[in-house]
């Protein structure tokens, strides 16, 4: 079917860069733009995602999904400490060393 379209100046540019780049025909280009903004989505089969698993390196027996556990774990005693030592330097400066 033959039709006159008008293009914006930015989607007329686009599809020449396209089809330069491709190297095929403008026509062909705007078929296949068009067909794929029309179609579903998942038009083109695309190869499955694969997750590549990571060696993080941990000891037998660490249980990385126990980490952020003893992180607060850490957290809370740091804590602790920080209020031992004001603690200490208040009973210091009260008694005048």
């Amino acid at each position: 079917m033959r039709t006159t379209l008008t293009l914006d100046d930015d989607v007329a540019d686009a599809l020449k860069d396209r089809a330069r780049h491709l190297d095929q025909p403008f026509k062909q280009v705007v078929n296949e733009v068009l067909r794929r903004g029309l179609g579903p989505a998942a038009a083109e089969p695309r190869e499955p995602y694969r997750v590549r698993p990571l060696n993080f390196g941990l000891r037998p027996g660490v249980d990385p999904l126990r980490l952020n556990q003893l992180a607060d774990e850490l957290e809370v005693e740091a804590y602790f400490e920080k209020e031992a030592r004001i603690a200490r330097a208040a009973e210091q400066a009260a008694s005048g060393e």
